[in-house]
């Protein structure tokens, strides 16, 4: 299949070494691990499932796979086109269903919010029905910064996507982020190298709202604007600085707390008066307090 074998080949630099690299570095994957791979039917998720589907055939440490795709009331083409694609691309796909859009259908306040989280806990449930113990989500690297960035400028708040997280509902669960390090350009590159079409969004109310013309936020996708300003934004922001999406992830891997006004611990808000005054007058500045020469500005 020439989808799988471009992955060992023409993207193998740029897809499989960054996804095992995340694996690798976030410690996403264990011998003994059953994982349950999350498919929407998208072009991230497919990639994910044939990304696993080849790292198990490099066999370098034993542990199970589950594919699994929640339906949680596509239109009958969208789901015809999930199961078309999982066929062609050799993906053992599980599907169940669920009511989640007609649960949702009649909130009008953060109803993807609600859609997210629901679609979350019926994931975790099918997977563990399947003795599995992580689930896989298929969210890149384009992601991550971007999640940073609206997190700032929409939330008040500095944080970021996690490469895994230990479920607080169901105990012994964790979900992993194994396309944390993969780009989101070189999975659109994968996708028309071997003429791939998957959803683009398979959420009914934003397709009823752009058959409409609807804003997104009338059809509760108010969150999908707001990444797509985001994207705008660090694509204007790259043509003066070329580093501005690597800098913005290694943003909050490099969180100095001395030079933070407040900041969150375990549900606690430490403010930087409790460790005032305890800083030497000659300790090191961080750069933007700094003159040209590196020397601090009196």
């Amino acid at each position: 299949m020439e989808a799988e074998v471009s992955l060992r080949k023409t993207f193998h630099k740029d897809i499989f070494t960054p996804f095992a690299k995340g694996i690798n570095a976030y410690d996403l994957l264990s011998p003994g691990d059953r994982v349950a791979v999350c498919i929407s039917g998208g072009k991230d998720s497919m990639l994910m499932a044939k990304l696993f589907q080849e790292l198990k055939r490099h066999n370098k440490f034993e542990f199970g796979l589950e594919f699994i795709c929640m339906d949680p009331g596509y239109l009958p083409e969208n789901r015809a086109l999930i199961e078309e694609n999982a066929r062609n691309l050799e993906i053992p796909l599980r599907i169940f269903e669920s009511s989640i859009f007609d649960t949702v259908s009649s909130i009008e306040k953060s109803p993807c919010y609600l859609c997210a989280r629901m679609r979350r806990g019926y994931l975790y449930r099918f997977a563990q029905d399947l003795n599995c113990n992580k689930i896989a989500l298929g969210h890149h690297y384009d992601d991550v910064i971007e999640t940073i960035l609206m997190g700032m400028l929409y939330g008040g708040q500095v944080q970021t996507m996690m490469p895994k997280i230990h479920s607080t509902n169901f105990p012994g669960m964790e979900l992993i982020r194994p396309m944390y390090l993969v780009r989101e350009a070189d999975i659109v590159r994968w996708q028309k190298h071997n003429g791939l079409r998957f959803l683009q969004c398979a959420c009914r109310f934003t397709e009823e709202a752009e058959k409409f013309g609807l804003a997104p936020e009338n059809a509760g996708a108010g969150e999908l604007s707001k990444r797509k300003e985001v994207k705008q934004l660090i694509r204007t922001l790259k043509k003066t600085n070329p580093y501005v999406e690597s800098n913005i992830f290694k943003s909050v891997e490099n969180v100095n707390l001395q030079t933070v006004i407040a900041y969150k611990q375990d549900g606690v808000t430490h403010r930087f008066d409790e460790w005032y005054g305890r800083i030497p007058e000659n300790a090191a500045l961080p750069a933007s307090e700094a003159g040209a020469e590196g020397e601090a500005i009196e």
